[in-house]
Protein backbone atom coordinates (compact mmCIF):
# COMPACT_ATOMS: atom_id res chain seq x y z
CA UNK A 1 0.00 0.00 0.00
CA UNK A 2 0.90 3.53 -0.53
CA UNK A 3 1.50 6.60 1.15
CA UNK A 4 -0.12 9.38 0.13
CA UNK A 5 3.10 12.08 -0.34
CA UNK A 6 3.31 14.81 2.57
CA UNK A 7 2.07 17.69 1.22
CA UNK A 8 4.56 20.37 0.69
CA UNK A 9 3.53 23.82 2.94
CA UNK A 10 3.76 26.47 1.19
CA UNK A 11 4.26 29.88 2.70
CA UNK A 12 1.51 32.41 1.84
CA UNK A 13 2.63 36.30 0.70
CA UNK A 14 1.57 38.69 3.58
CA UNK A 15 -1.63 40.15 2.30
CA UNK A 16 -0.77 43.99 1.53
CA UNK A 17 -1.75 46.92 3.21
CA UNK A 18 -4.76 49.17 2.17
CA UNK A 19 -2.82 52.24 0.75
CA UNK A 20 -3.88 55.00 3.46
CA UNK A 21 -5.49 57.96 2.25
CA UNK A 22 -2.40 60.38 2.11
CA UNK A 23 -1.26 62.36 -1.31
CA UNK A 24 1.32 60.31 -3.56
CA UNK A 25 4.99 60.73 -3.48
CA UNK A 26 5.33 63.27 -6.26
CA UNK A 27 7.30 60.64 -7.96
CA UNK A 28 4.52 59.12 -8.84
CA UNK A 29 2.39 61.93 -10.68
CA UNK A 30 2.25 62.45 -14.06
CA UNK A 31 3.62 65.76 -15.14
CA UNK A 32 1.41 65.56 -18.69
CA UNK A 33 -1.45 65.10 -16.73
CA UNK A 34 -1.12 67.31 -14.33
CA UNK A 35 -0.42 70.12 -16.72
CA UNK A 36 -3.57 69.38 -18.25
CA UNK A 37 -5.80 69.34 -15.65
CA UNK A 38 -3.72 73.16 -14.37
CA UNK A 39 -5.15 74.10 -18.49
CA UNK A 40 -8.96 73.10 -16.97
CA UNK A 41 -8.54 74.74 -13.92
CA UNK A 42 -7.71 78.03 -15.41
CA UNK A 43 -11.51 78.39 -16.57
CA UNK A 44 -14.19 79.37 -14.02
CA UNK A 45 -17.27 81.78 -13.92
CA UNK A 46 -15.17 84.77 -13.47
CA UNK A 47 -13.04 83.60 -16.38
CA UNK A 48 -14.92 81.10 -18.85
CA UNK A 49 -13.05 82.30 -22.06
CA UNK A 50 -9.28 82.73 -22.18
CA UNK A 51 -7.09 83.10 -25.27
CA UNK A 52 -3.87 80.82 -25.44
CA UNK A 53 -1.80 83.77 -24.21
CA UNK A 54 -4.19 84.34 -21.36
CA UNK A 55 -3.24 80.53 -20.59
CA UNK A 56 0.10 80.79 -20.49
CA UNK A 57 0.29 83.59 -17.98
CA UNK A 58 -1.42 81.36 -15.75
CA UNK A 59 0.33 78.31 -16.89
CA UNK A 60 3.85 78.57 -17.08
CA UNK A 61 5.06 76.78 -19.99
CA UNK A 62 6.05 76.93 -23.04
CA UNK A 63 3.08 78.50 -25.74
CA UNK A 64 3.93 75.02 -28.08
CA UNK A 65 3.67 72.57 -25.30
CA UNK A 66 0.56 74.48 -24.41
CA UNK A 67 -0.72 74.90 -27.71
CA UNK A 68 -0.46 70.98 -28.19
CA UNK A 69 -2.42 70.15 -25.21
CA UNK A 70 -5.30 72.55 -26.22
CA UNK A 71 -5.58 70.71 -29.54
CA UNK A 72 -5.55 67.67 -27.41
CA UNK A 73 -8.28 68.75 -24.68
CA UNK A 74 -10.22 70.44 -27.92
CA UNK A 75 -10.00 66.63 -29.71
CA UNK A 76 -10.83 64.53 -26.67
CA UNK A 77 -14.07 66.87 -25.95
CA UNK A 78 -13.24 68.70 -22.64
CA UNK A 79 -12.16 71.98 -24.70
CA UNK A 80 -14.64 74.17 -27.51
CA UNK A 81 -12.62 76.59 -29.71
CA UNK A 82 -14.58 80.01 -30.58
CA UNK A 83 -14.93 81.70 -33.58
CA UNK A 84 -11.96 84.70 -32.20
CA UNK A 85 -9.67 81.78 -31.39
CA UNK A 86 -10.21 81.87 -27.40
CA UNK A 87 -11.37 78.75 -26.01
CA UNK A 88 -13.87 77.51 -23.08
CA UNK A 89 -14.94 74.56 -21.33
CA UNK A 90 -16.99 72.02 -23.35
CA UNK A 91 -20.81 71.20 -22.14
CA UNK A 92 -19.03 68.13 -21.09
CA UNK A 93 -17.17 69.36 -18.40
CA UNK A 94 -19.54 72.42 -17.59
CA UNK A 95 -22.54 69.97 -16.82
CA UNK A 96 -19.71 68.08 -14.03
CA UNK A 97 -18.84 71.68 -12.73
CA UNK A 98 -21.85 72.76 -12.55
CA UNK A 99 -23.45 70.27 -10.27
CA UNK A 100 -20.25 70.38 -7.59
CA UNK A 101 -21.08 74.00 -7.74
CA UNK A 102 -24.38 73.93 -7.10
CA UNK A 103 -24.37 71.42 -4.54
CA UNK A 104 -21.71 73.32 -2.74
CA UNK A 105 -24.01 76.13 -3.12
CA UNK A 106 -27.11 73.90 -1.70
CA UNK A 107 -24.96 73.24 1.57
CA UNK A 108 -24.06 76.69 2.00
CA UNK A 109 -27.68 78.05 1.88
CA UNK A 110 -29.40 75.55 4.00
CA UNK A 111 -28.99 77.06 7.09
CA UNK A 112 -29.99 80.63 5.90
CA UNK A 113 -32.91 78.83 3.99
CA UNK A 114 -34.06 77.40 6.98
CA UNK A 115 -33.86 80.60 9.07
CA UNK A 116 -35.76 82.60 6.32
CA UNK A 117 -38.87 79.82 6.28
CA UNK A 118 -38.55 79.17 10.10
CA UNK A 119 -38.84 83.36 10.86
CA UNK A 120 -42.41 83.36 8.80
CA UNK A 121 -43.37 79.97 8.58
CA UNK A 122 -43.53 79.67 4.95
CA UNK A 123 -41.86 78.01 2.40
CA UNK A 124 -38.18 78.91 1.47
CA UNK A 125 -36.56 78.12 -2.13
CA UNK A 126 -33.07 77.69 -3.78
CA UNK A 127 -32.88 78.01 -7.29
CA UNK A 128 -29.93 77.75 -9.80
CA UNK A 129 -29.25 78.55 -13.49
CA UNK A 130 -28.23 75.53 -15.50
CA UNK A 131 -26.71 76.78 -18.28
CA UNK A 132 -29.49 78.14 -20.04
CA UNK A 133 -32.57 76.82 -17.58
CA UNK A 134 -33.38 77.80 -13.65
CA UNK A 135 -34.12 74.73 -12.05
CA UNK A 136 -35.21 74.31 -8.22
CA UNK A 137 -31.92 73.39 -6.25
CA UNK A 138 -33.35 72.97 -2.28
CA UNK A 139 -37.10 74.60 -0.47
CA UNK A 140 -38.00 74.23 2.88
CA UNK A 141 -41.61 74.20 3.62
CA UNK A 142 -43.35 75.67 5.75
CA UNK A 143 -45.27 73.61 7.93
CA UNK A 144 -48.92 76.03 7.17
CA UNK A 145 -51.65 73.21 5.70
CA UNK A 146 -52.51 75.90 2.65
CA UNK A 147 -48.74 75.97 1.64
CA UNK A 148 -46.23 76.03 -1.92
CA UNK A 149 -43.40 74.17 -2.47
CA UNK A 150 -40.47 73.68 -5.41
CA UNK A 151 -39.32 69.91 -6.08
CA UNK A 152 -36.05 70.25 -6.38
CA UNK A 153 -34.75 69.91 -10.26
CA UNK A 154 -38.11 71.18 -11.36
CA UNK A 155 -37.28 73.95 -14.71
CA UNK A 156 -38.93 77.54 -13.34
CA UNK A 157 -40.27 79.94 -15.89
CA UNK A 158 -37.87 82.70 -16.03
CA UNK A 159 -40.59 85.62 -16.92
CA UNK A 160 -43.33 84.33 -14.26
CA UNK A 161 -41.36 82.89 -11.01
CA UNK A 162 -39.67 85.32 -8.44
CA UNK A 163 -36.64 82.98 -8.60
CA UNK A 164 -36.31 82.81 -12.17
CA UNK A 165 -36.94 86.64 -12.68
CA UNK A 166 -34.48 87.31 -9.93
CA UNK A 167 -31.65 85.15 -11.90
CA UNK A 168 -32.21 86.22 -15.58
CA UNK A 169 -32.91 89.81 -14.70
CA UNK A 170 -28.79 90.01 -13.80
CA UNK A 171 -27.96 88.19 -17.57
CA UNK A 172 -26.33 89.85 -19.62
CA UNK A 173 -28.76 90.38 -22.77
CA UNK A 174 -27.87 87.72 -25.21
CA UNK A 175 -27.84 85.35 -22.20
CA UNK A 176 -30.93 86.61 -21.18
CA UNK A 177 -32.51 86.29 -24.62
CA UNK A 178 -31.22 82.81 -24.70
CA UNK A 179 -32.86 81.32 -21.25
CA UNK A 180 -36.42 83.14 -22.78
CA UNK A 181 -35.86 81.33 -25.82
CA UNK A 182 -35.50 78.00 -24.33
CA UNK A 183 -38.41 78.13 -22.03
CA UNK A 184 -40.67 80.31 -23.67
CA UNK A 185 -43.31 83.30 -23.47
CA UNK A 186 -45.92 81.04 -22.41
CA UNK A 187 -49.00 82.46 -20.38
CA UNK A 188 -49.35 80.03 -17.03
CA UNK A 189 -51.91 82.38 -15.13
CA UNK A 190 -54.43 85.46 -16.67
CA UNK A 191 -51.70 87.85 -14.53
CA UNK A 192 -48.64 86.28 -16.56
CA UNK A 193 -46.20 88.76 -18.41
CA UNK A 194 -45.80 87.72 -21.88
CA UNK A 195 -44.64 91.14 -23.60
CA UNK A 196 -41.29 91.02 -24.28
CA UNK A 197 -40.87 94.47 -23.77
CA UNK A 198 -43.16 94.83 -20.78
CA UNK A 199 -41.19 91.98 -19.02
CA UNK A 200 -37.48 93.45 -20.19
CA UNK A 201 -38.85 96.12 -18.43
CA UNK A 202 -39.62 94.79 -15.03
CA UNK A 203 -36.32 93.29 -15.23
CA UNK A 204 -34.93 97.06 -14.91
CA UNK A 205 -36.75 97.65 -12.17
CA UNK A 206 -35.22 93.80 -10.42
CA UNK A 207 -31.73 95.14 -11.12
CA UNK A 208 -32.84 98.49 -9.36
CA UNK A 209 -34.48 97.20 -6.31
CA UNK A 210 -32.93 93.98 -6.01
CA UNK A 211 -35.81 91.61 -5.61
CA UNK A 212 -38.42 90.10 -7.94
CA UNK A 213 -42.18 89.36 -7.24
CA UNK A 214 -44.24 86.43 -8.73
CA UNK A 215 -48.03 87.50 -7.74
CA UNK A 216 -50.20 85.05 -8.71
CA UNK A 217 -48.01 84.99 -12.14
CA UNK A 218 -47.30 81.36 -11.76
CA UNK A 219 -49.86 79.75 -9.70
CA UNK A 220 -53.07 81.29 -8.69
CA UNK A 221 -53.09 82.40 -5.12
CA UNK A 222 -49.52 82.42 -4.61
CA UNK A 223 -47.37 84.98 -3.93
CA UNK A 224 -43.33 84.67 -3.97
CA UNK A 225 -40.92 87.11 -3.34
CA UNK A 226 -37.23 86.48 -4.69
CA UNK A 227 -33.31 87.71 -4.33
CA UNK A 228 -30.78 87.08 -6.02
CA UNK A 229 -27.43 85.35 -4.57
CA UNK A 230 -24.68 88.18 -5.90
CA UNK A 231 -21.58 86.63 -4.56
CA UNK A 232 -18.66 89.31 -5.29
CA UNK A 233 -18.40 90.35 -8.88
CA UNK A 234 -19.32 86.70 -10.08
CA UNK A 235 -22.17 86.15 -12.59
CA UNK A 236 -25.68 85.62 -11.08
CA UNK A 237 -26.31 82.01 -11.04
CA UNK A 238 -28.58 81.29 -8.06
CA UNK A 239 -31.72 83.10 -6.37
CA UNK A 240 -33.85 82.89 -2.87
CA UNK A 241 -37.15 83.07 -2.74
CA UNK A 242 -40.19 83.15 -0.34
CA UNK A 243 -44.00 82.20 -0.98
CA UNK A 244 -46.75 82.88 0.81
CA UNK A 245 -50.70 82.22 0.02
CA UNK A 246 -51.78 85.60 -0.93
CA UNK A 247 -54.84 85.12 1.90
CA UNK A 248 -51.67 85.46 4.49
CA UNK A 249 -49.98 87.99 3.57
CA UNK A 250 -50.50 91.76 4.47
CA UNK A 251 -48.85 94.99 3.06
CA UNK A 252 -46.42 95.11 6.80
CA UNK A 253 -45.63 91.49 6.43
CA UNK A 254 -44.76 91.73 2.49
CA UNK A 255 -42.30 94.35 3.47
CA UNK A 256 -40.70 92.38 5.96
CA UNK A 257 -40.56 89.55 3.89
CA UNK A 258 -38.90 91.36 1.02
CA UNK A 259 -36.09 92.83 2.96
CA UNK A 260 -35.27 89.37 4.81
CA UNK A 261 -35.30 87.64 1.03
CA UNK A 262 -32.67 90.35 -0.04
CA UNK A 263 -30.80 90.24 3.42
CA UNK A 264 -30.73 86.71 2.62
CA UNK A 265 -29.45 86.39 -0.92
CA UNK A 266 -26.71 88.62 0.64
CA UNK A 267 -26.07 86.20 3.29
CA UNK A 268 -25.87 83.31 1.36
CA UNK A 269 -23.37 85.39 -1.18
CA UNK A 270 -20.88 85.90 1.99
CA UNK A 271 -20.88 82.48 3.27
CA UNK A 272 -20.37 81.57 -0.73
CA UNK A 273 -17.27 83.72 -0.24
CA UNK A 274 -15.80 82.91 2.90
CA UNK A 275 -15.89 79.45 1.55
CA UNK A 276 -14.07 80.24 -1.38
CA UNK A 277 -16.89 78.28 -3.35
Amino acid sequence: MQTAPTPVRRRRPKRARAPEAVSPPQAYLSKAVARALDVLDCFSDRRPQLSLKEIARLVPMPESSLFRILVTLEARGYLEQNPDGSYQLSPKMLFGRLHDRAERLRQAARPYLQKLATRFDETASLAYLFVDKIQALDTVESLQTIRFTNTPGRVLPPHCSSLGKAITAFQPLDKMERILEVYGLFRRTEKSITDRRALLAEFEEIRRSGYACDREESVPGGICFGAPVRAGDAPVVASVSISVPVVRLTPEREAEMIEAVRQTGREIALALEAAGA
